[in-house]
């Protein structure tokens, strides 16, 4: 059949032309909303107005090649030593591992320190010096008795009667879960989680208490339908809803919000761990939380700059995406400045006291391309991009979700139906609403203290931090002379959850 013959028959059929009328709108819908998922809107784009120059980025790593930041770098800017005992949950991971870190740098004994962690630290920069003689338990704090008994081991008889300090890191991260029908993971270790640290902390007699969060809790999900004449406006209302947010406090103000609008089920469970956290603020317990601005990295395991590093070939969509980001030494400071403020025996009345605080990188939000450029320039193990088209994604991403649902509401279906294997199972609607402009600010956090805020000013640019993380990541790869790979935070949670399910730890 011709193309003439073709349109003559669709021509002369009113069904099969309203047919292909419909089909046609609805690619025009779908390429309209693809162009904008592509594109960025003026106001955000004005945060962000510069991108990395290879010069830049030259002269950045070779500083840092030559003189890499460590914790004596920064030691003037980590708050006093106290004289005080710490555990420490989630101690080898990424921000409590600073802490542990900073801890030791600014003369606290390794006696006095104890992590409390799923497993002990792997990473390179704790393998050695004092962080050895830091003291490990092993906890599952999704099960109250093992809390409790890592909580209440005896320490040296000579630092028993000192003030105690958690650092409550503990957490699990699944960034692309969004519905009640998988909450229970999330609900166990960072909301049930959370409450076993608190009342262990209690028993132990902790004073101060400081946990971290994340500003993902002020995330909310991205709509992307809307009316199609609304796509084509000239004013900001053409893009998607909440295509462009900002990592802000103002949630907690306000009554917690309805599961559904949460992105997904991690922030879901953040937003109530925190709620316990500061709801548990008094006179003898002063506690407050730190809320990471959205990709915390600092390490190759984490999955802002080591996933990327360790994928070698990264699918993207987001190049053009602009976004607040914080090193993992930027966050462990500001646990520190609350810590200086709450250990005043009065400081539960303190407007600190209670409450979350934002914290983000010393410096404006970058885009993802920057990040890319970075790694492709200086990463001496293979690393290509290969760029996507968002809203093909987010159609693929709802077969996704929906074969995964089918499997849990119907387990009986799992004997026919293959669990999808490989990063792609992460690839579901949740995943988008953090893939979009979303920009923090230092401005509440680094008011001095006797304006309600903690003091805080950043030691590492994101420039800097990036830089150094793949500085740090050649340096592994030139010191094995092989291939070596490190295990990100999701997929350590897919250890911990199956571990878990096993019976977990005791």
């Amino acid at each position: 059949m011709t193309l003439t013959m073709f349109l003559q028959a669709i021509l002369s059929s009113p069904l099969l032309s309203a047919a292909v009328a419909v089909i046609a709108l609805v690619v025009g819908y779908l390429v309209r909303l693809n162009q904008l998922l592509c594109g960025t809107p003026d106001d955000v784009r004005r945060l962000s107005p510069t991108r990395w120059s290879a010069e830049l980025l030259r002269a950045t790593y070779q500083r840092l090649e030559a003189a890499p930041i460590t914790a004596s770098s920064y030691v003037h800017r980590i708050p006093p030593k106290l004289e005080r005992r710490y555990i420490i949950t989630g101690g080898s991971g990424l921000v409590g591992g600073y802490i542990v870190l900073q801890l030791l740098e600014r003369g606290q004994s390794p006696e006095s320190i104890r992590i409390v962690d799923f497993r002990p630290p792997s990473r390179d920069d704790m393998s050695h010096g004092p962080a050895n003689g830091v003291d490990f338990v092993q906890a599952d704090i999704s099960s109250a008795e093992s809390t409790e008994k890592a909580f209440s081991k005896p320490w040296d008889p000579k630092l028993r009667k000192m003030p105690l300090t958690v650092f409550h890191t503990a957490a699990v991260i699944v960034p692309s879960d969004r519905t009640k029908l998988e909450y229970d993971f999330c609900e166990a270790v960072n909301v049930r989680g959370t409450q076993h640290v608190v009342n262990s902390a209690r028993r132990a007699g902790a004073d101060v208490l400081v946990s971290t969060t994340s500003a993902s809790i002020s995330i909310r999900p991205v709509k992307f339908w809307k009316a199609p004449w609304k796509l084509f406006s000239k004013s900001e209302p053409r893009w998607p809803q909440n295509f462009h947010q900002v990592l802000d406090d103002r949630d907690f103000w306000e009554p917690l919000r309805k599961h559904e609008e949460f992105y997904a089920n991690y922030p879901a469970s953040k937003a109530a761990a925190e709620r316990i956290v500061c709801q548990a603020n008094s006179k003898t317990l002063r506690t407050g939380c730190i809320r990471p601005a959205n990709g915390v990295y600092g390490n190759p395991t984490d999955n802002t700059v080591g996933g990327p590093l360790n994928s070698r070939t990264c699918p993207t969509w987001t190049s053009h995406i602009i976004q607040s980001f914080v090193h993992g030494v930027n966050a462990a400071i500001a646990h520190l400045d609350f810590e200086a403020i709450l250990t005043s025996p009065d400081s539960s009345t303190l407007p600190q006291a209670g409450r979350p605080f934002v914290v983000t990188d010393p410096n404006p939000p970058i885009t993802y391309s920057d990040l890319y450029f970075l790694i492709k320039t200086f990463a001496i193990t293979p690393f290509r991009t290969i760029h996507l088209q968002p809203m093909p994604m987010v159609l693929l991403s709802y077969i996704i979700e929906g074969y995964s649902l089918l499997r849990l509401k119907w387990p009986v279906l799992g004997w026919v139906l293959p669990p999808i294997a490989g990063d792609v199972k992460h690839l579901k609607p949740a995943l988008f609403s953090i893939c979009t402009h979303l920009v923090a600010s230092n401005d509440i956090v680094s008011r001095p203290v006797k304006q309600g805020g903690l003091g805080y000013t950043g030691v590492l640019t994101t420039l800097e931090g990036m830089t150094q993380e793949v500085v740090e990541w050649n340096r592994i790869h030139q010191a094995a002379g092989r291939d070596v790979t490190f295990q990100s935070s999701v997929s350590l949670a897919e250890e911990i959850q199956m571990a878990t399910n096993a019976g977990g730890v005791n």
